[in-house]
């Protein structure tokens, strides 16, 4: 929200300077983002006219005016600025002044002539930022007459950082509401009265969107000049807000939306066809908007509409074929109330954001229509000409937001601020406020206006009262209270551990929005059960993250392409899957790139490869202590990983996630290299682990026997150590696998496993015999389960 502090302060006394201003708008939770003074040390800057220019003799871009400046005789200025021309009035800094800037004035020759001043563009004056020509003033504009009391500078442009639950701020009025009862004081606003009706002319309203548009008012102006010039106090205000004036019309709407905070729309009325009907839109319909663009409709958007075609886009942005233009001479004037949640998203939707869809979706005070509409009529009867018609209106009243008394505690309203604020404050506050303030025993009860949205409860009456009593003014005390200290489960790691483990192999953790785009996901293969948003952020930000994987691979493309050649990343976050409600998982995902190892003297630079990804899972799952119920396939691979450099994590033979590299089309369509490595799985199976159980050291001695299998090189060594230790049981005390051969002796298509078994019993020492029917147990369920043959 921007504004003009000088309009701020005609609405409402303000008994304090600029930065006492801001500093209690911001300490009341209104917070000032931006402060621009405008007009300062404009002393010797005056109204003046051109009366003469000539083309000066030694340059082709500059003129020789003669300017009246109310002194008698016309100044001689030498000007380059294009729209320079005679009859038109403008700036002038006289010799003497000092403009903004530091620039001094002084008489001067430009091309060996005299030029005894300066005409002045607004940035020169530092009340805008156009230096495209120079600041054409009213033709009304009395000559000699100081600038800065014409233009009623100095001035500053405040423009405030407001939450979504305040947008009754969105307007002048009821931000004054809120400096009243800052400074105490009472707002001027007088009340608005009804324009005199002076025409007949009629268009029938319908209604038939439901509680989403439960209020319509409209009127018809004839007759008015569509070259009427928008007044220069209204212009300047509109500038100061950071709009520019169009036309008449447009700056009356623009400037009481700004007022009021209430947004309307005018129409050519000779362009409309029967009735305004204001309906949902049809699917697939679409309108060409105000700024040439197409909009495609569904169900979802409300639309203003004739008995023909579409006029508006409710709540967003008006038509282009019903845009009032330099020929319209009779307008239909819209006001409207829609429901926040029939506009929330619906600009969003179509790649834009307006003021109208800023404020709708937040929320307009359902009684404003009708006194925006009369003050807009005001205006315009008054620059523009023309008879108002009567103020048409259709409403259903049982879906218009109901005001509700909310109870406020003494007692309570102490307990939770920590001080005593006096009756008599609390009454004031409240009433300064626009709400109606009805006592009780125990405290008050607070009806508040139709443009408070955000008073629902009693919590949000305390805020009130704490904000404007002024948060400097509550003390500070530490909390009373017993807390509860939970346990963690001992069966069950923490989060952190896997952080701090992660952390000590070399990686970084990154945190991303949950929010990704729909193309994104559609890269990655990853469209089905997806979620989305009714109200994204934007439209690259229009679904919940389906992996954690796209929003890390991102990052990871960040820091490569700022020449972070070796990056480690990973992140522990939910993802999220279409349901009733949606599903959330929490997940870990890494993503690794570059060489395996740090730049160092003592090992050669290698690239890192699935086995070091491998590594990392495997020192993650030794935390749990039962790394046997882990296992890793090469079946059922995703679309996005490498289908020869990717495999299946399963704990228990269940599948709980994925790692290896990145399918090569994949990589090549995200603009990645073939050495990027991820690996994703659900984050509850890793935090299992088993409890510490003391055992005594073993009384017998262990066995070992050494065995040498041929198996297809298709068969995992997950398989293998699973067939082997099913077979064996408790005997098996350790599994180890010391030589892989393939080549010459061995089949193609086939590799050698040598492993050597740990055999042990805690009750007796084996015999030979244990141990051989062990190796051939070993041996039978290997040749069953993995086409293993025995090697000499």
């Amino acid at each position: 929200m921007k504004f003009s502090e000088n309009w701020l302060r005609e609405l409402v006394e303000i008994k304090a300077d600029r930065a006492a201003l801001a500093h209690a708008l911001t300490m009341a939770g209104l917070e000032v983002e931006e402060l621009t003074p405008l007009g300062e040390n404009l002393g010797g800057v005056v109204v003046a006219e051109i009366v003469g220019a000539e083309k000066h003799p030694e340059a082709d871009r500059l003129q020789v005016c003669k300017v009246d400046a109310g002194t008698g005789e016309p100044l001689q200025i030498v000007c380059g600025a294009p729209n320079a021309r005679v009859g038109i009035k403008v700036p002038l800094a006289t010799v003497g002044a000092n403009l903004p800037g530091g620039i001094a004035i002084k008489a001067a020759k430009l091309r060996g002539v005299e030029s005894f001043g300066m005409l002045c563009s607004a940035k020169e004056l530092g009340i805008d930022n156009d230096a495209s020509g120079l600041l054409e003033l009213s033709a009304d504009a009395p000559v000699g007459k100081p600038l800065a009391d014409y233009l009623e500078l100095p001035d500053a442009s405040i423009e405030l950082k407001l939450t979504p639950n305040r947008p009754d701020c969105l307007g002048l009025v009821g931000l004054a509401h809120d400096v009243a009862a800052l400074f105490g004081s009472h707002v001027k606003v007088p009340e608005q009265k009804d324009a005199v009706v002076a025409g007949a002319a009629r268009r029938g309203i319908r209604l038939e969107a439901g509680a989403d548009a439960p209020r319509y008012l409209g009127r018809i102006i004839e007759g008015i000049d569509p070259a009427a010039r928008t007044p220069l106090w209204l212009a300047e205000r509109l500038r100061r807000a950071g709009l520019r004036p169009i036309s008449a019309v447009v700056d009356v709407t623009n400037y009481v939306m700004l007022e009021l905070g209430q947004p309307l729309h005018a129409f050519d009325n000779d362009k409309l066809q029967g009735d305004i009907v204001v309906r949902h839109a049809r699917e697939g319909e679409t309108l060409k908007l105000l700024d040439g663009s197409e909009a495609k409709l569904d169900h979802g958007f409300l639309l203003i509409a004739d008995e023909k075609n579409g006029l508006a886009v409710a709540g967003v942005m008006g038509g282009y074929d019903s845009r009032v233009t330099d020929t319209t001479h009779n307008i239909f004037l819209e006001s409207a109330h829609f429901a926040p949640a029939a506009i929330m998203g619906r600009a969003r939707k179509l790649g834009m954001h307006t003021d109208a869809s800023h404020r709708f979706e937040r929320g307009v005070d359902p009684e404003l229509p009708r006194r925006a509409l009369e003050r807009a009529t005001e205006l315009l009867l008054a620059i523009s000409g023309g008879k108002a018609g009567p103020v048409l209106v259709a409403e259903n009243l049982s879906d218009l937001p109901k005001p509700v008394a909310v109870a406020l505690r003494r007692a309570r309203l102490k307990r939770v601020l920590g001080v005593e604020v006096a009756d008599a404050e609390v009454a004031r506050i409240f009433t300064a406020l626009g709400m109606q303030v009805e006592t009780a025993a125990d405290g008050w009860r607070i009806t508040a206006p139709s443009s408070r949205f955000d008073i629902e409860r009693e919590e949000d009456l305390i805020e009130e009262v704490a904000r404007i009593y002024g948060y400097d003014r509550i003390p500070t005390h530490t909390p009373e209270g017993a807390l509860a200290l939970a346990i963690d489960p001992e069966a069950r790691l923490h989060e952190l551990a896997v952080r701090e483990q992660l952390a000590a192999r070399g990686y970084y953790e990154a945190v991303n929005l949950a929010f990704v785009s729909h193309a994104l996901i559609e890269k990655w293969g990853l469209g089905e059960r997806l979620v989305p948003l009714a109200n994204p952020l934007s439209a690259d930000l229009a679904v919940m993250r389906p992996s954690l994987l796209p929003g890390l691979i991102e990052a990871l493309s960040h820091n490569r392409a700022r020449q972070q050649e070796r990056v480690r990343l990973f992140e522990l976050g939910r993802v999220f899957a279409a349901g009733n409600p949606p599903d959330e998982t929490p997940s870990l995902a890494i993503v690794a790139s570059g060489s395996a190892r740090s730049e160092q003297w003592g090992e050669a630079a290698r690239p890192l490869d699935f086995f070091d990804l491998k590594g990392d899972l495997d020192a993650l799952i030794a935390w749990g202590g039962e790394p046997q119920r882990w296992s890793v396939h090469a079946d059922g691979l995703p679309g996005w990983l490498h289908p020869g450099r990717g495999a299946r994590v399963a704990r228990d033979g269940q599948t709980v996630g994925y790692l290896g590299a990145l399918h090569p089309q994949l990589a090549k369509a995200l603009d990645l290299g073939p050495d990027v490595h991820v690996l994703e799985l659900a984050l509850e199976p890793l935090l299992g682990r088993r409890l510490p159980n003391a055992q005594p050291v073993p009384r017998f001695p262990s066995v070992r026997r050494d065995i040498a299998v041929d198996v297809p090189e298709s068969v995992s060594w997950s398989q293998i150590e699973q067939a082997v230790r099913s077979s064996l049981g408790a005997a098996l005390v350790e599994l180890r696998l010391f030589d892989r051969y393939s080549g010459k002796g061995v089949e193609a298509g086939r590799k050698s496993l040598a492993m050597g078994l740990i055999l042990q019993d805690a009750s007796r020492t084996l015999t030979d015999d244990d141990a051989d029917r062990c190796v051939r147990n070993a041996v039978a369920a290997l040749e069953v389960s993995c086409e293993a043959k025995l090697r000499g």
